[in-house]
């Protein structure tokens, strides 16, 4: 039996309702960022590049083509041209805003997220946006990008600032969320985030503020910087690329995987929620990693025969183990399943699959 489609992310709860349709999440990070020209001839005149008046009827001909599958939204995407031949770009501001919740006063939260340019924060910004609220965020920029976030700038109810933490930033708000990514050796990996949680909680008992703590476990979905590294952002890639796909040691050693929509519900959940005790947030379903590169190569496999790709038959290779790799990951989300209500409802073949699409997307319009 297939997986059940899944058409709103979200909950009405805690006086909070986060309920948004998927397919707009979608049109949001599965849309092209511009699109291919019909026609992408440029002429050299005086030093400068000229491009050749491309006819409005081909182009958006084009872009239609390339939005298929987001029906309702084609009017709130980018129609910036990307030229092959020249591996150029012609960058337009003609885009209209996708349509946000109107709220009342007393409803909309003014809401800053630091690190809002990253993987999870983009889509934590997505999420808040469409439910109407007035949106900051503050990013240095070091692992995060603009582009996930530019489809917001302009927008009355967005705010970026480039900014980091570490330095003093003053504003006030409702709330404030925080997204860390820290750098370097494993042990400042786990110290780092131990010690963030030592000072959060010396704040509470010391200055009585109100706070939150979420232990993210291994979290995917699009918007991953495919050079991090990370397993599946490395799996998807190579497949889709014809490539070895790298299994470390004998593959055997298990994690778990959460989509990046169940993990915005819960991180919102439980920021409306009393709870001021940790709260893991992760997928308790285990596979052994060399399971997982398997599974990756076959939706691959399939996402490219639906697209009528003939791309090749990819082998998965060892490779020796890294120091220090866990044998095992899996969370206890005991907690969040009874005090929030939570519990993932993404399988992991409809986040990889999701994903597959993203990077195809991404490796077409020549910027992966």
């Amino acid at each position: 039996m297939g997986d059940l489609e899944i058409t709103t992310v979200g909950h009405d709860r805690f006086g909070f309702d986060s309920v948004v349709p998927v397919n707009v999440l979608r049109s949001l990070y599965l849309r092209p960022h511009y699109i291919t020209s019909v026609s992408s001839k440029v002429n050299i005149e005086g030093g400068h590049n000229v491009e050749n008046d491309d006819d409005d009827d081909d182009i958006d001909q084009e872009h239609r083509k390339m939005m298929s599958g987001f029906h309702g939204n084609i009017s709130y995407q980018s129609k910036s041209i990307y030229h092959p031949d020249t591996r150029s770009i012609s960058y337009t501001t003609l885009s209209r805003f996708h349509p946000v919740r109107l709220l009342s006063t007393e409803k909309r939260k003014r809401i800053l997220v630091t690190g809002g340019a990253g993987f999870v924060g983009s889509h934590l910004v997505d999420r808040l946006m469409l439910l109407g609220h007035e949106v900051t965020v503050l990013d240095n920029f070091f692992t995060g990008s603009k582009t996930t976030v530019n489809h917001w700038i302009g927008h009355p109810n967005f705010e970026l600032v480039r900014h980091d933490v570490v330095e003093p930033f003053m504003i006030e708000v409702d709330r404030t969320w925080g997204h860390v990514n820290p750098i370097g050796p494993r042990a400042c990996y786990d110290e780092g985030k131990r010690v963030a949680e030592t000072l959060t909680y010396g704040f509470h008992r010391q200055d009585n503020v109100d706070v939150r703590v979420a232990r993210i476990f291994n979290t995917f979905g699009p918007r991953m910087n495919p050079a991090d590294g990370r397993v599946v952002s490395n799996f998807i890639v190579q497949a889709l690329k014809g490539e070895d796909m790298t299994v470390y040691g004998d593959g055997q050693q298990t994690r778990s995987f959460q989509y990046i929509h169940d993990l915005v519900d819960g991180l919102i959940l439980l920021m409306n929620s009393d709870e001021t005790r940790p709260v893991n947030i992760g997928n308790g379903h285990e596979f052994t990693i060399l399971e997982f590169a398997k599974m990756v190569k076959e939706i691959v496999a399939k996402v490219q025969r639906e697209d009528g790709i003939s791309g090749r038959d990819v082998r998965i290779i060892n490779k020796p183990m890294p120091t220090d790799d866990p044998q095992k990951r899996r969370p206890d989300t005991t907690r969040a399943k009874e005090v929030l209500g939570w519990q993932p409802h993404w399988t992991v073949a409809m986040g990889v699959e999701e994903m597959v699409r993203y990077y195809k997307a991404k490796i077409a319009e020549g910027s992966l």
